[in-house]
């Protein structure tokens, strides 16, 4: 699975590190809906960096369609709120 980071690029992502990535999801969620900005602002970083660490960067001229969109580590509450499913930001 292709993965963006808005604002920082692509990584390729195994379909197997979605199970960890939607506990960090579903925790993000949470915090979204209950207003928990501080919680949202870490559990959004530790999202984002388990997914940096997880994936395998793609060259930055790579021009492959993501899978899933990822909002910025400086993303406010307000922003990924757009850009939430019902499922949250990970499908699944």
């Amino acid at each position: 699975m292709v993965v963006r980071i808005m604002g920082e690029g692509q990584v390729r992502l195994a379909d197997s590190h979605l199970t960890e990535l939607n506990k960090l999801d579903d925790e993000l969620l949470r915090e979204m809906q209950n207003g928990d900005g501080p919680g949202f602002r870490r559990t959004l970083e530790a999202l984002l960096s388990k997914v940096r660490e997880l994936g395998t960067p793609l060259p930055d001229d790579s021009l492959e369609p993501s899978e899933l969109i990822l909002p910025s580590p400086d993303a406010t509450l307000e922003q990924v709120r757009d850009l939430l499913s019902d499922d949250g930001l990970i499908p699944g």
